[in-house]
């Protein structure tokens, strides 16, 4: 990837160090806590409760309110390094029903200085959790909060990626996916359903800046987020051709799921996993008697908290608990899901790789990552080419330290986010 390393602003450049540094804080700290409720006033609150009635149309704006960001300057106009607008928006839900999202457009305060119109760069976030008090949204203003009523105690990591397409004069939109914040639960990891959310974010935040239609955008995301922005990629052409998608990366995607299940099992955040379930059992009803009939009284305590909890919550309450301690037959998750070809289908429904993206992808993994399996990106990489795809392929190879700590899920993400960048810099200028 050094040929797109000039790429990246010289402000950028001579503030590497710094960022490295707040990043290996930032993701340090979130490998404990996770984002917790903002502490706003009801009013504020209230913004995340559709109103009974909206425009039914993807992308469309529900309502929008102004949402404070970290730094601002005293005595200046605005926001540095821009000015954010909380947002929620239609989107789909895998039936095809209208649902509400929410989310963040941040129109940077530094000029766009590359080629045509500025872009726009859709975040997915990492996973924070699956309870509403975990949305990125609700805590842009400070990256990290505490709800003591629950508790729970949070930071919002996306903010390095943020501020570095701000610092490039690049727009950026941060979706809180399905039921983050909203009604209903947030469906974790469903393909059709995060990929729409990231789409039809980039189509409502181009609305909010008042762009034009099409005004270049691309797609961005690690972990959870890498599995949106490959969703996003492999759906465009046929759920949002109205968009004119540049790029995407796509760093360490769970594109497999069932061996995602596998490599989580036993680790730090393995409470991930019952997001997952939880997500499935609320598009899938008959998961549920599987469910009653599988697991034990301590499974069905992982499904019932991790519902609302984030995911350092997650991980201090169920950390490197093994799934057969969830079932009542004391055999693995993954042996049960093979005794249930209907659960297996639910999976594979998940499955990324069988449509072709309309535009470059950059693919990061791990060789060594201890929550996403390498193997299963290396088979999204090939699935892609196989149709024909302009897809590109990075590998981390940081030795293998504490395993089960997600070290080695974390460190190749700050190793990939410059280049990442500078990838997707390169594309807007094509």
């Amino acid at each position: 990837m050094r040929k797109y390393s000039g790429v990246v602003s010289r402000s950028v450049r001579a503030s590497r160090h710094a960022v490295a540094a707040g990043l290996v804080t930032v993701v340090a700290a979130a490998g404990v806590v996770a984002v917790g409720d903002s502490g706003t006033a009801d009013a504020a609150r209230n913004f995340y409760v559709p109103p009974s009635t909206y425009d039914s149309t993807p992308g469309s704006i529900i309502r929008t309110e102004h949402s404070d960001l970290l730094l601002q300057l005293p005595g200046m106009k605005g926001q540095w390094p821009g000015t954010a607008t909380r947002l929620m928006y239609t989107s789909k839900l895998q039936n095809g029903k209208p649902t509400a999202v929410t989310g963040t457009v941040v129109e940077p305060t530094a000029k766009w200085n590359g080629k045509g119109e500025r872009p726009t760069v859709v975040v997915g976030p990492g996973t924070v959790g699956q309870g509403d008090q975990c949305a990125g949204s609700k805590m842009m203003n400070f990256p990290m909060a505490i709800d003591l009523t629950k508790p729970s105690i949070g930071v919002n990591y996306t903010a390095p990626e943020m501020y570095l397409m701000l610092l490039n004069g690049v727009r950026v939109v941060i979706t809180d996916y399905v039921g983050m914040g909203t009604p209903g639960i947030h469906t974790y990891v469903n393909r059709l359903e995060s990929g729409r959310a990231m789409l039809d974010a980039a189509r409502a935040g181009l609305k909010v800046a008042k762009a034009s239609k099409d005004a270049p955008v691309a797609f961005t995301g690690y972990s959870q987020g890498g599995g949106a922005a490959a969703s996003a990629a492999e759906l465009a052409e046929t759920y949002a051709s109205d968009l004119n998608v540049k790029a995407t990366y796509a760093g360490a995607p769970p594109a497999d799921l069932s061996k995602v299940i596998t490599k989580i099992d036993g680790t730090f955040i393995a409470g991930a996993i019952g997001y997952a379930i939880n997500g499935l059992d609320a598009r899938y009803p008959e998961l549920s008697p599987i469910l009653t009939k599988e697991t034990n009284a301590q499974g069905k305590r992982v499904l019932h908290d991790t519902a609302t909890q984030c995911i350092g919550d997650s991980g201090l309450a169920f950390g490197f608990q093994r799934t057969n301690q969830w079932t009542r037959d004391g055999k693995s998750l993954a042996s049960v899901i093979k005794r249930h070809p209907e659960v297996q289908k639910m999976l594979d429904d998940q499955r990324i790789g069988s449509l072709k993206p309309n535009a470059p992808v950059l693919i990061s993994t791990g060789v060594n990552d201890d929550v996403i399996p390498t193997g299963q990106v290396v088979t999204l990489y090939k699935d892609w080419r196989k149709q024909g795809a302009n897809v590109r392929l990075t590998r981390d190879y940081t030795p293998p330290i504490f395993p089960g700590l997600v070290v080695n899920h974390a460190v190749p993400m700050l190793f990939k986010l410059l280049p990442a960048t500078s990838f997707l810099l390169a594309e807007f200028n094509r």
